[in-house]
């Protein structure tokens, strides 16, 4: 899509590429098996030539047709720098009505939106929110699936290569819940471990597992109920001490709102990619900070461009100061010539210009598919699907 206008700063064309990375290996979760990420990767060309890129996630059929249809169109009305009014610009399309139709999709352009305006102006994009609060970003070490010698192994190597902090998905079934924390605690010892149920749990099973999981001190039990259920999260805050973080509940500014409000979740993990952006991330962590809830990133396979902002956000938001997930040890490759590195278990904060990604074009054209390879369920279970909660 192209427009004509002559402010520099206007957008004037876009373009995306919808990519499957494959993981090295796949990912076995509450709610499915992941054998790959699916991604969006979106080019934005401003009047005078400069251009700016973005990503998102792409779980679902959906998100694109959303950001062809309807993002770019918007987008072509604005200047890079215009992130508050295209955000307002999308949900005053009627997406007010369906936030969580839109955001994933405006994700990658607002993004783009940003590392266009701070190429612009010389500076790594953290320089436009602060400057750099922190200068590493420590990384969650991800655990999936359910044998525990596996698990134990998995977490080992982490820890060899220099990981301090980690997380395990359980939720998978009521055998393996505590199991997998166990085979996992083995190797981690005193350092940070975190949880993920996916919302799998009923209020009764959580009450159960979690009373099963006190001696283990998880730093946070994550999303254990449906994520609608603010006032059960509410609940089981008050009546055990492992500490609930919520994610899947927390996909809009007015969602974080909602959990603040109802004192549901002792941590929050947002996702630019859920919440519509990074400057709603921002906001949405403000939110937090005022009433002392820190705040982390959730992962979905992210890319060098979204990993290069992951690391932008945790460097400049004081209250993002807990470990961020990443999934980036299983990726296969990536589509940016100088890929974010993990090392000692953190990435170093890119002082480029803008998102300190750029892309790697033969890459892109590689990786490229027209299908959107499954999240949510399994090919190896046919008519198998899960349920919220499960037990």
């Amino acid at each position: 899509m192209k427009q004509k206008d002559q402010d520099p700063h206007r957008i004037t064309a876009c373009r995306h590429w919808k990519i499957r990375m494959p993981f090295n290996e796949a990912l076995h979760w509450g709610s499915g098996k992941r054998p790959a990420a699916t991604r969006l990767v979106v080019e934005l060309t401003l009047a005078d030539g400069s251009k700016g890129y973005g990503e998102t996630i792409c779980l679902l059929e959906f998100i694109e047709p959303v950001l062809v249809n309807t993002i770019f169109p918007i987008a072509l009305q604005h200047r890079a720098q215009d992130v508050e009014r295209f955000t307002r610009h999308v949900f005053g399309a009627g997406y007010y009505h369906h936030k969580r139709a839109a955001v994933m999709a405006m994700a990658a352009v607002e993004m783009a939106m940003w590392d266009a305006q701070a190429r612009a102006s010389g500076q790594p994009l953290s320089a436009l929110w602060g400057g750099v609060f922190r200068e590493k970003v420590e990384a969650a070490a991800y655990l999936f699936g359910t044998d525990a010698e596996q698990l134990t192994t998995a977490a080992q190597r982490f820890k060899d290569t220099g990981y301090r902090s980690f997380k395990v998905k359980i939720g998978m079934d009521p055998a393996s819940d505590i199991g997998n924390v166990e085979a996992v605690k083995r190797v981690t010892g005193e350092l940070p471990l975190r949880a993920d149920v996916n919302g799998a749990w009923t209020p009764g099973t959580a009450r159960r597992m979690l009373e099963r999981l006190r001696g283990y001190d998880l730093q946070y039990i994550e999303q254990p109920l449906e994520l609608d259920d603010l006032q059960g999260h509410a609940e089981l805050r008050r009546m055990q001490p492992v500490p609930v973080a919520l994610d899947e509940s927390a996909y809009t500014l007015a969602d974080v709102g909602n959990i603040v409000r109802a004192s549901a979740a002792d941590v929050v993990l947002l996702d630019p990619h859920e919440i519509g952006g990074l400057w709603q991330t921002i906001k949405a962590a403000a939110i937090c900070e005022a009433v002392g809830i820190p705040v982390g990133l959730h992962s979905g396979g992210e890319l060098g461009f979204s990993q290069s902002a992951y690391i932008h956000l945790a460097a400049s938001i004081p209250n993002l100061s807990i470990s961020i997930d990443t999934e980036r040890a299983y990726l296969a490759d990536d589509v940016v010539t100088d890929a974010p590195r993990i090392v000692d278990g953190s990435f170093s904060v890119p002082t480029e210009p803008g998102l300190g990604a750029l892309p790697d074009f033969e890459k892109l054209a590689r990786y490229s598919t027209e299908t959107i390879h499954g999240a949510y369920l399994d090919a190896a279970r046919p008519g198998w699907f899960s349920t919220k909660p499960a037990y």
